[in-house]
């Protein structure tokens, strides 16, 4: 909606009919002329009226997205970013603040005072950088060097499938909505009567780890002007991935002149063109892109198929409306910041995995040729290493309509692959982390009962991919001959790979187990067993062994590794301290194995209590409470390993304590990486007083409620409640614990219990 005063005060507008009046000029010369103080507030006015306009919602119906912060992990290290996105959609267009390197993952971070442009896609809370695909900015008047801008914070504005900012040195407002596949911008220029009303289009840019990358991540690029409102193309990157995306790019008005800038750096091999618009008397110039990773026809399709018109309000409300379908699957009381976290939590969650198929089902994947979905989607963007831990089994949850979706590209990656993804990112393996935890998410869902996908292929390819060598992170049989991977042999991540690998093999157990395979069952029964070989009675820990099988000496337990950098070490993101505690599919084991409960206490006692610190410093390794990382996933179920001991009343302790100091509404309020929702889905699992140690064994283990009261439509007209009678500051104990009117016992609810629907009374009280 314009804002009709604004347009009013303005001089007569003139049409910009020839390059006569575009001023050309070098920043060295002349800066951008400074917004007038009362041009400045009316641009403020259409800016905050048109905010408005996109926030309406429909009569009768709450709207959830009200409790999102898109700003929280902005700041520290959560590397969210506060673009416009849609739910498990392939495109989050939004603001580059910075580049080339950790910190700039997802291409923004909160107390910067730049912005260099809006880019098309991003990632939300990882530890590597790419995409930041094709960078656009607007700006006023004359051509400078650097066309960053300036902004005014005041004026940012971030909402579910919303952002919007004033770009004060180019005198600008942008705002920004999203289909699945189409990125829509809409800019409105201050000055459109007497500036020129430009664009930058960057086909160089992109998210890279390091400046030099810059000229040498685009491999190949075509760019074709198909007419004067159109341009197309594609453009073949590398960084984490290899990989190509195609492009359409429309403009609501004529390009007037197009520049071609002059190379930075002679190994560029993508164009960056300065486009002047014929704005015919309006002040406003939309925008949109889309992208595909099949071909331009695809990216054509998908826009014909998704944003055929103009209309921005109407994109944003079906994407603010998409997200509300999303969000209204559970009702939070509590305070506005106990919603701000709970909502924008289950945001985060939803904002991957990403479906790259187009709207036909055609998608690229590891083959890199042109395939079809059978189901019409293929998710990317998994993050196994990460998720597997508590945010596919929320998606059980909270969206069992798209986890036979997942599987079904989990196993039609493998079919390309020939392994199952690792860590998949726009449909290819970036071999990072360690692990296939893959695996683990299709057994959940297999032992769930899900259907939708053909079992024995889904069987065939866990087999092959825990069996058969495919790639320089599986050595099997050393791993078979051994029993671990020795230190000397497996150069690196020895430890941590030995037991996150004894995980996928309990989970294949599991199902060959219910399939009927007898010997696959044994077989990966006695594999899953392997970390008993790494535990060191002496040191009490997981410690590096060789071929020879004799312990790494010297040896200290709190020295951090990291493969993937060059630390390198035994251990993936953390040391001996925190990885002892990786045998989620066997606590009982692996307390026989330090001499029982009492002995067992004393372990993990020193963990959340030495004041001894690391050896050198990880960024993945934060919030810490004495050795305990909760910003980094392997400590993840570690807090609630205390009800294995007998002593719940330190779980429901360390639940309050991590929610209260690591979750807070504000940009800095995440204490870590938010790892495509995993961090973001430990917090929702806590609040509502469960958490799955086990992410395969579909039993939630029980800690103490953060919020008052959940409700979560499970489906077929079934609802599960949670409520904490009591809760306050003080009142973080549980007393006693009811399940649908009866004494619940156990320490666990089970995931049949909580989509049987029904009510989980929780009695808090003060006292241990």
């Amino acid at each position: 909606m314009i804002n009709e005063n604004f347009v009013t005060n303005l001089t007569s507008t003139k049409k910009l009919n020839n390059n006569n009046n575009i001023m050309r000029e070098s920043v060295t010369t002349q800066r951008t002329t400074v917004t007038p103080f009362s041009r400045a507030l009316a641009l403020l006015a259409i800016f905050a009226l048109s905010f408005t306009a996109c926030t309406k919602q429909d009569a009768g119906k709450p709207d959830f997205t009200k409790y999102v912060n898109p700003f929280i992990g902005t700041a520290f290290t959560g590397h969210t970013f506060p673009g416009a996105t849609y739910p498990l959609g392939m495109m989050q267009p939004g603001p580059e603040t910075g580049n080339f390197s950790w910190e700039y993952c997802s291409g923004y971070f909160y107390d910067d005072e730049r912005i260099n442009g809006f880019s098309q896609n991003r990632l939300n809370g990882t530890g590597c950088v790419d995409l930041g695909d094709l960078l656009i900015q607007p700006f006023s008047g004359i051509v400078r060097d650097d066309l960053s801008s300036a902004f005014d914070k005041s004026t940012e504005k971030a909402s579910p499938g919303y952002y919007a900012v004033q770009l004060t040195d180019n005198n600008v407002a942008v705002e920004i909505t999203t289909s699945p596949h189409v990125a829509f911008h809409r800019y409105t220029f201050a000055d459109a009567d007497s500036e020129a009303s430009n664009v930058l289009a960057d086909f160089q840019s992109g998210l890279v780890w390091q400046d030099q990358r810059l000229y040498t991540h685009v491999l190949d690029n075509e760019v074709h002007f198909e007419s004067d409102r159109v341009i197309t193309g594609y453009t073949q990157r590398t960084e984490w991935v290899k990989r190509t995306y195609y492009f359409v790019i429309e403009f609501d008005k004529p390009i007037l002149s197009s520049e071609k800038l002059d190379q930075r750096d002679p190994r560029e091999k993508a164009p960056r063109y300065i486009l002047t618009f014929d704005m015919q008397g309006d002040e406003t110039l939309q925008v949109k892109v889309a992208m595909s990773t099949t071909s331009i026809e695809g990216a054509k399709g998908n826009l014909a198929a998704e944003v055929p018109g103009w209309d921005f309000e109407a994109v944003y409300a079906e994407a603010k409306n998409a997200w509300n379908r999303c969000l209204s699957r559970v009702t939070v009381e509590g305070t506005d910041d106990q919603k701000s976290n709970f909502y924008t939590s289950l945001y985060h969650l939803y904002i991957q995995p990403n479906n790259i198929a187009d709207v036909d089902g055609r998608y690229v994947g590891p083959s890199r040729e042109v395939a079809r979905s059978s189901t019409g989607k293929y998710y990317s963007t998994l993050s196994q290493w990460d998720t597997f831990r508590a945010a596919f089994p929320m998606y059980t949850i909270l969206s069992p309509e798209i986890v036979s979706d997942l599987i079904n590209s989990m196993v039609d990656f493998s079919e390309q692959q020939g392994h199952l993804p690792i860590w998949a990112l726009m449909g290819q393996e970036t071999f990072t982390m360690i692990g296939n935890h893959s695996i683990p998410m299709i057994v959940d869902a297999y032992l769930k009962g899900f259907e939708g996908f053909d079992v024995e292929q889904a069987y065939d390819a866990i087999k092959r991919t825990i069996t058969e060598s495919k790639h320089y992170k599986s050595n099997w049989d050393i791993y078979d001959h051994y029993g671990y991977y020795p230190y000397d042999l497996i150069k690196v991540e020895s430890v941590s790979r030995t037991l996150e690998c004894g995980f996928d093999d309990y989970a294949t157990a599991l199902m060959a187990e219910k399939l009927g395979k007898t010997e696959d069952h044994a077989f990966f029964m006695k594999r899953a067993g392997f970390y008993k070989n790494l535990f060191d009675p002496e040191t009490r820990s997981m410690r590096p062994k060789d071929s020879k099988g004799e312990w790494l000496t010297p040896f200290n337990p709190y020295e951090l590794a990291h493969a993937d950098s060059q630390i390198g070490g035994h251990y993936t993101e953390g040391n001996a301290l925190q990885y002892t505690w990786h045998v989620m599919h066997d606590i009982p084991g692996l307390v026989e194995q330090m001499g029982g409960k009492e002995e067992a206490g004393k372990v993990l006692d020193y963990l959340f209590n030495t004041t001894s610190e690391t050896p050198g410093k990880l960024a993945d390794v934060t919030g810490l409470i004495g050795q305990y990382a909760h910003g980094n996933e392997p400590s993840h179920h570690v807090a609630y390993l205390y009800n294995y001991l007998d002593r719940p009343e330190e779980t429901q302790r360390l639940v309050r304590r991590i929610c209260t100091d690591f979750y807070q509404n504000k940009p800095d309020g995440l204490i870590g990486n938010d790892d495509c929702g995993q961090m973001s889905a430990w917090y929702l699992f806590s609040a509502m007083g469960f958490y799955p140690v086990n992410p395969v064994g579909g039993e939630m283990v029980l800690g103490a409620p953060q919020v008052p009261k959940v409700t979560i439509d499970v489906g077929n007209g079934k609802q599960f409640t949670m409520e904490a009678k009591n809760l306050s500051e003080t009142n973080l104990h549980v007393e006693r614990i009811e399940l649908n009117g009866q004494l619940h016992d156990k320490m666990y609810i089970t995931y049949e219990e909580i989509m049987d629907g029904g009510m989980l009374l929780f009695y808090m009280t003060d006292k241990p």
